[in-house]
């Protein structure tokens, strides 16, 4: 008997991965995060199959699910939104199963940072512009390290990816025009791959009123940074990958006169 980790994605089922599909569809023992995960991904498992919702339960009441599927000598599936490595409080389950002496997996799963770069149909990397990224959000119950504070962050000026954060989106926006500039583009993505997904895109001088008309108070995803506007209305440098006067180890560059070196 072992608990596997999964991570279901952002929402939509088809961005499960193949061996999520498959565990979830054989499952006998599911714990899931009924807040996030989406009805569909839940609808995978077997209709016959114990379900339990960790919106409401505590870590001791998890651990007595686990302890249950050990003593059956049945998996349990553990079920967390997006990746189970990113804000899914993996790791105090891991310290109980250590304790415990059970066996343990991860499945990683599409993260939502990854699933609203693909709404706002962006690239959050840029040559010369941006080529760091940062997942993080603002403090709140969960205080921030000092250094890693939104304020600190911003100095690198690297495309920000930030979680939990939208309801204090006023305050990200006074913390980040000093250091990217009132034009700078943000996007705001609400449920990404959901059926009721919602995109607000804007500048960080107007997205507060933007996103606060469409009614967004959580369950989004804010990237910000100057690598994710159009090039079509900036000089950014294109990448050297495919231009064909630059050689790598599988092509070699053409020179003036379109000829191979």
């Amino acid at each position: 008997m072992k608990v596997i980790f999964v991570g279901a994605g952002p929402g939509d089922p088809d961005l499960l991965t193949v061996k999520a599909q498959r565990l979830l569809r054989q499952c006998r023992i599911c714990v899931y995060a009924g807040s996030l995960v989406s009805p569909e991904v839940v609808g995978l498992v077997p209709k016959d199959a114990e379900l339990h919702d960790s919106a409401s339960m505590t870590l001791e009441q998890i651990e007595a699910v686990f302890v249950s599927g050990q003593q059956r000598n049945t998996d349990v599936i553990r079920l967390h939104t997006g990746d189970p490595a990113i804000y899914g409080a993996i790791r105090e389950q891991m310290n109980v199963l250590d304790r415990l002496g059970i066996a343990y997996t991860v499945v990683p799963g599409v993260s939502s940072f990854q699933a609203a770069a693909a709404a706002l149909k962006t690239e959050l990397t840029a040559p010369e512009i941006a080529q760091t990224i940062i997942l993080s959000r603002t403090s709140g119950r969960t205080p921030m390290p000092a250094k890693q504070e939104l304020a600190e962050l911003a100095r690198t000026e690297s495309t920000l990816c930030l979680f939990l954060s939208v309801h204090k989106l006023a305050t990200v926006v006074d913390e980040l025009i000093p250091h990217y500039g009132a034009d700078c583009p943000i996007g705001v993505v609400f449920r990404a791959s959901w059926p009721d997904e919602v995109i607000v895109q804007g500048t960080l001088a107007d997205i507060a009123p933007k996103v606060a008309e469409a009614g967004i108070t959580k369950t989004a995803m804010i990237i910000v940074g100057p690598a994710i506007g159009s090039d079509r209305a900036r000089d950014i440098p294109v990448s050297k990958l495919y231009h064909r006067h630059f050689s790598h180890g599988y092509r070699n560059a053409e020179d003036k006169d379109g000829v191979g070196s």
